[in-house]
């Protein structure tokens, strides 16, 4: 019988060819690539990961809200975006307590750690758009919309239920008396127990400058300490503000 030409040179032809080895080294080199990039990549975001948003720099920006020019490190600003000089229409800021720091290495884990968020008080500074603040609102708005006699509260306060009716749902009021200012007034959710409270149990909004709002919220743990932090965010605020 005589041998087919084409069945002998594939009969002893190599296993793996040329081609095939070329496109299997061009895979792995390729793959190569891709895990060493991954791993640059992870590496990067688990830093970025662990700072969360946060940054240690203390660099100034020179924030402009309305007729208010306000000079803040950037360790104070919570989100990367606001960190930046120019006109903006607000600045969110967090600050330890009873510190009124912000982020860095040795208070990183006041900032990481939900656990405790008595460690913790929020700021959002904008331009005011009423004339009147938590405490100028007490009389014309909020005393209108009490249920019942009140319930003495923490530290001097005096505690408010709402009426069912008044669009507050279950939050509460909190008011004090205080010599030779206007009332005290600051309103909450509070928790069903202590070790469900949050870092923003309680918010109240303060004017500041020319033409700002401050509107701060802090843990119910924390209500106790109410005429301090109130003085604390004042002073700070208006430390940073430029003539």
């Amino acid at each position: 019988m005589t041998a087919n030409p084409a069945a002998t040179d594939e009969d002893h032809g190599p296993l793996i060819s040329a081609r095939f080895v070329y496109g299997l080294t061009a895979v792995v080199a390729s793959l190569a690539l891709l895990t060493a990039g991954i791993g640059i990549a992870g590496r990067w975001y688990g830093e970025n990961l662990a700072l969360a948003g946060h940054t240690t720099s203390t660099e100034n920006n020179d924030i402009f809200i309305g007729l208010d020019h306000l000079r803040l490190p950037s360790n104070v600003i919570r989100f990367e975006e606001q960190r930046m000089t120019g006109v903006a229409e607000r600045a969110d800021l967090y600050l330890t307590w009873p510190g009124m720091q912000g982020y860095t290495d040795k208070t990183r884990t006041l900032f990481n750690d939900v656990n405790h968020p008595g460690k913790l008080i929020f700021l959002q500074i904008s331009q005011s758009t009423m004339s009147r603040d938590m405490s100028g609102r007490l009389e014309p708005i909020y005393q209108h919309l009490f249920d019942g006699t009140a319930l003495p509260g923490p530290a001097g306060l005096q505690r408010h239920l709402m009426k069912e009716n008044s669009g507050y749902g279950q939050e509460v009021f909190f008011t004090a008396d205080r010599d030779g200012d206007i009332t005290y007034t600051v309103r909450c959710i509070l928790p069903a127990t202590p070790a469900m409270s949050s870092s923003a149990d309680c918010q109240r909004d303060i004017h500041a400058g020319r033409d700002l709002v401050v509107l701060y919220r802090f843990s119910s743990q924390l209500l106790p300490q109410w005429q301090a932090i109130d003085t604390a965010v004042l002073n700070y605020v208006n430390s940073k503000l430029v003539p």
